[in-house]
């Protein structure tokens, strides 16, 4: 009997755990503060970035190309050939 007592109080408890979690996260109240939350980052954000410093682009002709010769009197190595013990 006490073990059928003791299985109810835990389904009780755990049914009302979830009953008075959903019952707090979808009341107004909540969805006020989440609200203002989210709009309170929003104005955060917008004044931090009017503050940032706009950098100037200094990237112009970075780039410099190498012509390559076509030598063909370029060594071919071989991977294999590399690890053979050599005596």
């Amino acid at each position: 009997m006490a073990k059928k007592i003791r299985y109810f109080l835990f389904l009780l408890f755990i049914c009302l755990f979830f009953f008075l979690s959903a019952k707090h996260y979808i009341s107004d109240e909540n969805k006020k503060k989440s609200y203002r939350t989210l709009s309170s980052i929003d104005q955060k954000i917008e004044n931090y970035t009017k503050k940032l410093p706009v950098l100037e682009d200094d990237t112009n002709n970075i780039i410099e190309y190498v012509e390559q010769s076509n030598n063909k009197k370029r060594k071919k190595f071989n991977f294999w050939k590399l690890l053979e013990f050599n005596e």
